[in-house]
């Protein structure tokens, strides 16, 4: 399942940078959901801006894929991913709906949905980056990211789709519990950790 999703995103992706009218026709827009079609909120996931933006992003998936494939199964996975992919578009679009000139492409909604049900399965999973060389928790990544994502989504100074990480991270945190209830008991802790800023969120004016 995991390698039919990247070679879907690959060849359409790669269509979507050859054909401006198809990549158009696909894309997340404000305006167009309005109008409708809501196919956009699905199909906006299989394209990307270009080659750095999706090998970034599948790059992401596969890291923390084989950890939710190995714990909870095929089916689970997929479940995960197809609605935190709906649901960062529909944060996404809460957001932004007086604004019917936005739009947004890429699979982040999807991919974070995964990766915070990863981190919240696996919280003391090391993760290593270029940046920053030394082991770091899965858990503490997951709080830092979520706070640079809301920063990001109020600030508005960058083309990163910030809505769309919150919208499908807090996906994949409610779905894998949904799933697998007991880690309400095992990773209470965890749970408010990384709900907290979402809560948070809520109450600072835009």
């Amino acid at each position: 399942m995991l390698y039919l999703i990247i070679a879907l995103t690959v060849l359409i992706s790669i269509k979507g940078f050859k054909d401006h009218s198809f990549f158009n026709k696909y894309k997340f827009s404000i305006i167009s959901v309005k109008n409708g079609e809501k196919y956009r909120m699905f199909s906006s996931a299989f394209l990307h801006v270009d080659f750095n933006h999706l090998f970034l992003n599948l790059f992401t998936l596969l890291v923390f894929s084989n950890q939710i494939l190995n714990e909870l199964g095929g089916l689970y996975y997929i479940i995960i991913y197809i609605v935190s992919l709906y649901f960062g578009n529909y944060y996404t679009y809460k957001q932004y709906k007086n604004n019917g000139f936005y739009s947004a492409v890429g699979a982040s909604g999807a991919v974070s949905g995964i990766v915070y049900s990863a981190i919240l399965l696996f919280p003391e999973m090391k993760l290593v980056f270029i940046l920053f060389p030394i082991p770091l928790p899965s858990y503490i990544f997951g709080i830092v990211y979520i706070l640079y994502s809301i920063y990001g989504m109020k600030k508005l100074n960058d083309n990163i789709g910030h809505s769309a990480h919150l919208g499908g991270a807090i996906s994949g945190i409610i779905i894998t519990i949904i799933i697998k209830p007991s880690i309400i008991v095992s990773q209470t802790w965890l749970i408010l950790l990384l709900i907290l800023p979402f809560i948070i969120e809520r109450f600072i004016k835009k």
